[in-house]
């Protein structure tokens, strides 16, 4: 028996090493699992609490401008006046309403130039598809604030558009595009069109076009065939393009700013004169908070219902 004890600690010992690797590979697991979470925590959670702090204090002139959240004797002093003035003004909701109005237009006119676009560089060749690629992504090289002056020089009334059209014949007098919404449909479209066209191109250059082809030959037209076979293919992508688009073109301020003039009322320009010119930052942080809830709320509803179709589908 003697001459199987090396073996049996030559075994022993690799058994540890086996245990000891396993436990090292757990533990970069769960560190890889936690660095999402830690940023979450950092980047958005405690953002997000330090704005509801704010949210319950009162305005106050000082260093910083709103009262603490403990008194003097140390009990806790918050309100909901904040909350309650934003339900009470008509101001406010008039400025949710419209916000939302127009980053949902918005976001249907970039589905309905994205979704032809996208199916297009999907079914072209590998370097068609990669110039098309690239054109697509070119415009993030440039800065965002370059490309919307540009849009001003070309929408003001003796821009490149309106002094095209009264060459052309087609107006004896220039037509005002600035400071309109058509300008801040077109600046929100132009801006944030990449972001629809790209997760709904990796949705569809995805997708077996042989389901499309098996629908023709069971008798379904091309129209039928896109709507039975390719549109609930391409949800994920229209889902994940309409998200990427409707949530900055909600809390948008730079367009509306510039192209829709002072104006237009919209929530991120309310967000930023609450907090840079009235210096009111309970109220300022009421309405980012209450904007942050007309976002996540839908998501999440979202989530259920695709958990819900994903549970029925198996």
């Amino acid at each position: 028996m003697d001459h199987l004890a090396p073996a049996k600690r030559c075994g022993a010992r690799r058994l540890g090493f086996v245990m000891a690797e396993m436990k090292q590979r757990e533990l970069w697991q769960r560190v890889a699992i936690a660095i999402p979470y830690l940023w979450l925590l950092v980047f958005f959670l405690l953002p997000f609490v330090i704005i509801l702090k704010i949210s319950l204090a009162d305005p106050v002139i000082a260093q910083p401008p709103f009262t603490p959240t403990f008194d003097a004797e140390g009990g806790l002093s918050v309100t909901l006046d904040n909350f309650q003035f934003l339900l009470t003004d008509k101001l406010y909701a008039f400025t949710y309403l419209k916000s939302v109005l127009l980053a949902a237009t918005a976001t249907i006119l970039c589905l309905a130039l994205g979704f032809p676009m996208a199916y297009g560089i999907a079914r072209c060749s590998a370097a068609t598809r990669n110039l098309l690629l690239l054109l697509i992504v070119l415009p993030f090289w440039i800065s965002f604030l370059l490309r919307v002056y540009a849009w001003m020089g070309l929408l003001n009334n003796y821009g490149a558009i309106n002094n095209a059209l009264m060459w052309l014949g087609i107006i004896d007098q220039p037509v005002q595009f600035m400071y309109t919404d058509f300008a801040i449909f077109l600046g929100l479209t132009y801006s944030y069109l990449p972001f629809m066209i790209l997760p709904l191109y990796a949705t569809l250059e995805r997708m077996n076009l042989d389901f499309v082809e098996a629908a023709q030959d069971l008798g379904a037209s091309r129209t039928q065939a896109f709507w039975d076979v390719t549109w609930p293919l391409a949800r994920p992508g229209v889902i994940a393009g309409c998200l990427l688009v409707f949530i900055p073109a909600m809390g948008e301020y730079v367009i509306p700013y510039l192209l829709g003039g002072p104006e237009s009322l919209l929530i991120g320009r309310v967000l930023f004169d609450e907090f840079f010119v009235n210096r009111d930052w309970p109220l300022a942080s009421s309405v980012a908070i209450v904007l942050l809830l007309l976002l996540v709320i839908p998501i999440v509803f979202l989530q259920r219902s695709q958990a819900r179709d994903a549970e029925q589908a198996t």
